[in-house]
């Protein structure tokens, strides 16, 4: 078999972003107030810290204003919420994310549905689910939306196709499966979903011409589960010791690459791939909430 196409998230994303700076850009040029994002992180979680500096520094790249709230561990619960209603209210505001996870005391269920879903650019809302589930206009979870910029950008054929997708989580794993059974591209798949409980999950997999691996186990997919051919989309991003790095560590997905890649006939690397779409994704859907709700209509 041929080497495997890469699908690689940088190239794919900079396409993505350099739209979207276009429309930005066009739009601020004829007087229009320019979109506006607000990260809201509570304590000092590194990984957070990391990410939502990304999400501004993106943003900030083509044209996005971007704010970030920093609150301390120990804030209220009601103090968190009294921030969300503050940024729901707020006309010059038009998306934003309260980064998680968030410190035991506070629930993540109450802060995320107090969150308007016409400014949930994490998609995270039951209205944004709701209406993704209907094939309602709506917020996709931006690692979902990320993954299907991805295939658009490389244009692989979905239609017709089997799509496996190991976790089913409500960040990843259940829209995830909503948008690739969609009569839409990328979607028209008939979909499996497979989790801790499948029997036999090799089985399954290997009867995957799309496999989306989104479980957090590093390298858990190996080359006896995919089938020949398949496209393979890893979702993971852990962290493994590896005393060859300076760092200590290597970052790996949950696929197996070096021993699967050789068998696909596309795939995603960790890191490079879905992790930088999913930022561009985030900054797609503020921009879509800014035309649809906000200055940029």
């Amino acid at each position: 078999m041929s080497s495997p196409l890469i699908l690689d998230g940088k190239i794919a994303s900079i396409a993505l972003l350099d739209q979207l700076q276009q429309q930005v850009t066009q739009a601020v040029a004829s007087g229009k107030r320019a979109p506006h994002l607000v990260a809201v992180i509570v304590g000092n979680n590194g990984a957070s810290e990391t990410y939502v500096a990304s999400k501004a520094a993106h943003s900030e790249k083509i044209g996005i204003q971007s704010t970030i709230r920093r609150l301390p561990a120990e804030v209220s619960e009601a103090d968190l919420l009294a921030v969300v209603a503050e940024l729901n209210q707020d006309p010059e505001v038009d998306g934003f994310i309260v980064q998680l996870p968030l410190p035991a005391h506070i629930s993540e269920a109450a802060v995320t549905n107090a969150i308007d879903w016409r400014k949930d650019v994490d998609g995270f809302h039951p209205e944004n689910v709701g209406r993704l589930a209907k094939n309602l206009p709506s917020y996709v979870s931006a690692t979902p939306l990320g993954i299907v910029k991805m295939l658009e950008h490389y244009q692989v054929e979905t239609a017709g196709k089997h799509c496996v997708i190991v976790g089913r989580s409500n960040i990843v794993g259940m829209p995830m499966a909503l948008l690739m059974q969609r009569n839409a591209y990328p979607g028209n798949c008939t979909v499996t979903v497979c989790h801790s409980r499948t029997p036999d999950l090799a089985y399954h997999t290997r009867q995957a011409d799309i496999l989306i691996a989104a479980l957090g186990k590093p390298r858990f997919v190996t080359a006896e589960m995919v089938k020949p051919g398949a496209v393979v989309i890893d979702v993971g991003i852990t962290r493994v010791p590896d005393a060859s790095k300076k760092s200590g560590y290597a970052v790996v997905g949950d696929v197996d690459f070096a021993a699967v890649a050789p068998i696909t006939s596309a795939i995603t690397p960790v890191p490079g791939g879905v992790g930088l779409m999913t930022i561009a994704a985030l900054i797609q859907n503020t921009v879509n909430g800014w035309v649809a709700f906000g200055a940029g209509q």
